[in-house]
């Protein structure tokens, strides 16, 4: 009887133990199906389709028109704008993308627009752009046009500082860009944005900014409602490349004295070079136009990208003994190239910027660790301060358009001769 009961007792224990073990199966294959299945949710309301464009071939190959083959627009990330004031679209790997059969599907949709990650600065002014893989052989970028838009009607600006290309097209709303792809060649670009023209001003349409992945250069077709934009290094596009750089600027108002102030100065001399040298045959880029303050790193990578033949820092200097004046120059003493490097730069600069301002030269110095653009640069690298603000006669001078027009002379002077001299045999 006694071994009876036991036997019940265990055969009851087994049966319990193999329920308990059914119940916690079965709920954890419940759990992972709704984990699953909330999963695969997020994944399709994040899909991002665009509207179905045509296929396009390179202009200069091409010129008679454009073959159709449906192609599915890239895909729209979320990226804050390089100035944190509007956010642009990443092009997507197109290798990453869904099939074409899986997106035709969904090109009748409504483009949907992803939540921006927020930056704590000013909220989005426009739109993204819609990117479309296009044709991956073209070495152009394509930008589709209403068909009412004329050349007049489109204006390009060349942000380089900021890397950064904007177009802008007169005749185009928002809507134009949300049903149309930009396609092509897109190795150079890293988003875009669509925005409205400048309010308060005579422009009309929409500004579409590329922020590109360097600083480029940039040829156009405008053929069959289509604007092409071809890509170059600064070097594919010019022979003779020279980086202006006026010290200072907006809250940086570097030496001052006698009511003057170092960023004014430079900055009107680097305008009158401008002026000066347009007409030229040299490309001049400038690390700045205005009362802005580039980073030093920004003076730099403009001088290195375009592997300029020379650069030039205009400064204006200042001293304890307020009798001093005259014009000195630092350059690069680390950095040598035979033949023509940074201290003959500095020499042929300082001798033709002297000269013309009939002025007094200081001598040449080494860069010091302040220097920080000078000596960071990898192509002849001088800067020229052209006076010392804290003497009153000399600042008074600089003070003068006609006395900054003679600088700039000089400065200009010194360029033509390094040119002059490079084409000598044996330069």
């Amino acid at each position: 009887m006694r071994l009876s009961v036991m036997k019940k007792a265990a055969i009851g224990s087994v049966l319990y133990s193999m329920a308990a073990m059914g119940l916690i199966y079965y709920l954890s294959n419940d759990k992972a199906i709704t984990i699953s299945d909330v999963a695969q949710d997020e994944v399709e309301e994040s899909t991002v389709t665009g509207p179905e464009e045509g296929k396009i071939s390179d202009p200069e190959e091409e010129q008679a028109g454009l073959s159709e083959n449906k192609t599915v627009p890239r895909e729209n990330r979320t990226a804050s704008d390089e100035d944190n004031t509007a956010k642009g679209t990443d092009i997507a790997d197109p290798d990453k993308e869904a099939g074409p059969e899986e997106n035709a599907e969904k090109t009748a949709e409504k483009t949907k627009k992803p939540q921006d990650a927020g930056t704590g600065e000013e909220e989005d002014k426009g739109e993204k752009l819609i990117f479309g893989t296009g044709d991956s052989n073209s070495t152009y970028m394509r930008i589709p046009l209403p068909e009412e838009c004329k050349a007049e009607d489109i204006v390009i600006e060349n942000y380089y500082m900021n890397q950064e290309l904007c177009i802008l097209v007169g005749t185009a709303d928002a809507d134009f860009y949300e049903a149309n792809a930009i396609s092509g060649n897109l190795d150079m670009v890293k988003k875009g944005l669509c925005e409205a023209a400048n309010e308060g001003t005579d422009e009309k349409g929409v500004k579409l900014r590329f922020s590109l992945t360097g600083i480029f250069e940039y040829h156009t077709i405008l053929e069959n409602h289509d604007l092409y934009v071809n890509f170059l290094s600064p070097r594919e596009m010019y022979d003779k490349i020279v980086v202006i750089d006026p010290y200072g600027g907006g809250s940086n108002a570097g030496n001052e004295g006698n009511g003057l102030s170092e960023k004014d100065i430079t900055l009107q001399v680097a305008k009158k070079i401008k002026e000066k040298l347009d007409e030229s045959d040299i490309k001049v880029y400038y690390t700045r136009m205005d009362d802005s303050n580039p980073g030093e790193e920004d003076r730099v990578r403009l001088a290195n990208e375009t592997r300029a033949d020379m650069y030039i820092r205009i400064q204006v200097d200042a001293n304890e003994d307020s009798s001093v004046y005259g014009a000195t120059t630092i350059y690069n003493e680390d950095y040598f190239i035979p033949g023509f490097g940074s201290v003959e730069l500095a020499d042929i600069l300082e001798r033709e910027v002297v000269t013309s301002i009939k002025g007094k030269a200081l001598g040449l110095t080494g860069a010091e660790e302040e220097d920080y653009a000078v000596r960071s640069i990898t192509v002849p690298a001088a800067a020229v301060k052209v006076g010392c603000l804290t003497n009153k006669q000399e600042a008074i001078l600089l003070g003068r358009e006609e006395y900054q027009d003679k600088i700039a002379d000089g400065i200009c002077n010194a360029v033509q001769k390094v040119y002059e001299d490079k084409n000598q045999p044996g330069g």
